[in-house]
C-alpha cells in the first residue's frame, strides 16, 4: 500500500489531468507532436499512480479508456491488433446474459408477485412500476431521436452486414410468434434473450402458484443462481479496463477523434432526458397523488445524494427506507414498495437503456422504424427488470437488446467510456423514483400520514 494519503492522491490526480489536457490543447497549435504525446502519456502515468491508493474499478476503466484513446491516436497500426482483447470481454459478458435474466426475473416475480400474499399493495405497485418505467423508456427514445447523438460515429463495414436482418421487417404476427420459445435450451444457445425473458416471466408466475414447500427449493435455487451470476459479473468486470481500453484504442485508431463529439452529445442527452423525466413525469405524478413536492424533495435529498456519489442504489437503500417512513409512509408499504422497486422500477436505468440502444443503432448508420422502436420498448420492459440496478450491468442489458434487434456491439464499448459519468445521474433518478413510488402507493391506499 502506498504511503501517501487521500490528499496526495487527489493532488496527483489533478496534476495528471492537467498534464493530459495541456498536452491535448497544445497539440492544436504546436508542431512538436511527439513531445506533446510524451506529456500526455506522463499525465496518464501520474493519474494511474494516483489510483494506487484504493481507487474503484470505475476509476481504472476511466484510466484505461484514456490510455486506449491515446494509443489509438499515437499508434493506430498497433491499436488495430488490439480488438481481440475487446472481443474477449464481449464474449465474457454475453455468457452472463441468459442465466442472469432468467434468475433475476424469476426471483423478482416469485418473491414479490404473489398477489394473494401481498394483496392490493402488490398489484398497485406493479401497475405503477410498469406505467412509469414505460414513460421512462419512451422519453429516452424520444430524447436520442431528437439529438441524434450517435449519428456522427459512422462505424465501418461490420454493422452493414448486421443491418441486413432488420431490413426485412417482421410482420406483427411473425414477431409475436417469435417472442414465445419452443425450446428454452435453443433460445439460450441462439441468444434469443426476449424468449428467455418470456420463459422466465411465465416460470416465475407458475412458481408463485406452487405450494410453499415445493416453491422454496426452486426459489432458493433461482436466488442462488442470481447471486452467483452477480459475482460472475464482478469477476468479469475486473477484466473491463483491459477490454474497454483495447476497444477504445481500436475504435479511435480507425475513426480518429471524431468519436468525442457523439460521446459528449450522449452525456448531455442522457442528463437532459433524466432531468426531463423528473420534471415531466415524476413531478406531475407527485402532484396528481397530492404528495407535497417541496417536502418530498427535502426528505429524498440525502438518499439521492448518496446514490449520486456512490453510483449505487443499494448504498442509499437504508437511508431511503428511513427517510420515507419519517416522511409519512407506513413501514409495511415502505418495506415492500422500495425493495420491489429495485427490481421493477428503475426509472433512470430503463430510460438510459432505451437511449443507449438507439445510440448504438445510430452509430451503425441503422434506421429503426417506429414499430421497431416500439418493439424495443416492449423488449426492454422485460430485459431491464432485475439486473438494471446491478452495478456495471449496463453492458449485459445492452448486449441482450443488441442481440434481439441485430445491432452491432462495437458502440457498446464506446458507451462504457462515459458510462460512469451517466451512472451517477441515472442512479439518483432510480432512488428518487422508488421513494416517490412508496409515497404514491401509500396515498393510493389512503395511508399516507404526513408528519
Amino acid at each position: 500500500m502506498p504511503k501517501y494519503g487521500a490528499k496526495t492522491s487527489n493532488t496527483l490526480l489533478v496534476a495528471g489531468l492537467l498534464l493530459s489536457v495541456a498536452g491535448t490543447l497544445l497539440a492544436l497549435w504546436l508542431p512538436a507532436q511527439n513531445l506533446l504525446a510524451i506529456v500526455r502519456w506522463l499525465g496518464l502515468a501520474v493519474i494511474a499512480v494516483s489510483g494506487l491508493r484504493g481507487r474503484s474499478l470505475t476509476f481504472w476503466i476511466f484510466v484505461a479508456m484514456l490510455a486506449g484513446f491515446e494509443l489509438g491516436i499515437d499508434r493506430p497500426q498497433l491499436a488495430a491488433h488490439l480488438r481481440v482483447f475487446g472481443d474477449i470481454f464481449l464474449r465474457l459478458i454475453k455468457v452472463i446474459v441468459a442465466p442472469l435474466i432468467f434468475a433475476t426475473l424469476v426471483t423478482g416475480i416469485a418473491a414479490h408477485g404473489d398477489l394473494k400474499k401481498v394483496g392490493r399493495i402488490g398489484l398497485k405497485s406493479l401497475i405503477y412500476f410498469e406505467v412509469v418505467t414505460t414513460f421512462a423508456l419512451i422519453l429516452g427514445i424520444v430524447a436520442i431521436n431528437l439529438t441524434q447523438a450517435g449519428a456522427g460515429v459512422n462505424l465501418a463495414a461490420p454493422p452493414i452486414e448486421q443491418a441486413a436482418a432488420p431490413a426485412a421487417a417482421l410482420r406483427w404476427d411473425d414477431f409475436l410468434l417469435h417472442v414465445f420459445p419452443e425450446n428454452i435450451a435453443k433460445a439460450i444457445a441462439e441468444n434469443q434473450i426476449l424468449q428467455v425473458a418470456v420463459f422466465a416471466v411465465l416460470f416465475g408466475i407458475a412458481l408463485t402458484l406452487v405450494p410453499e414447500a415445493q416453491r422454496k427449493p426452486m426459489l432458493d435455487f433461482a436466488e442462488s443462481l442470481a447471486q452467483t451470476m452477480f459475482k460472475f459479473t464482478n469477476i468479469v468486470m475486473y477484466y473491463a479496463p483491459v477490454g474497454v481500453g483495447a476497444a477504445m484504442a481500436y475504435t479511435v485508431g480507425h475513426m480518429g477523434t471524431s468519436v468525442l463529439l457523439p460521446l459528449a452529445k450522449l452525456v448531455f442527452t442522457a442528463y437532459g432526458a433524466l432531468l426531463g423525466f423528473v420534471a415531466l413525469i415524476l413531478v406531475p405524478v407527485a402532484l396528481l397523488a397530492r404528495v407535497p413536492v417541496g417536502r418530498f424533495v427535502a426528505f429524498v435529498a440525502e438518499p439521492a445524494t448518496i446514490a449520486f456519489a456512490t453510483s449505487t442504489s443499494e448504498a442509499a437503500l437504508p437511508r431511503a427506507l428511513e427517510q420515507m417512513e419519517s416522511f409519512g409512509v407506513p413501514r409495511e408499504i415502505v418495506s415492500f414498495v422500495i425493495p420491489a422497486g429495485y427490481s421493477f422500477n428503475l426509472d433512470g436505468s430503463t430510460l438510459y437503456l432505451a437511449l443507449a440502444s438507439i445510440f448504438i443503432a445510430q452509430a451503425a448508420g441503422m434506421h429503426l422504424t417506429l414499430p421497431q422502436q416500439i418493439l424495443m420498448v416492449l423488449t426492454l420492459m422485460l430485459t431491464s427488470k432485475g439486473i438494471a440496478g446491478v452495478p456495471r450491468a449496463v453492458p449485459v442489458v445492452l448486449l441482450a437488446t443488441a442481440a434481439t434487434f441485430h445491432l452491432p456491439t462495437e458502440p457498446i464499448f464506446i458507451i462504457l467510456g462515459v458510462d460512469a459519468i451517466i451512472d451517477m445521474g441515472r442512479t439518483s433518478v432510480n432512488v428518487i423514483g422508488n421513494c416517490l413510488a412508496s409515497a404514491v402507493i401509500a396515498r393510493w391506499e389512503g395511508e399516507l400520514q404526513l408528519r
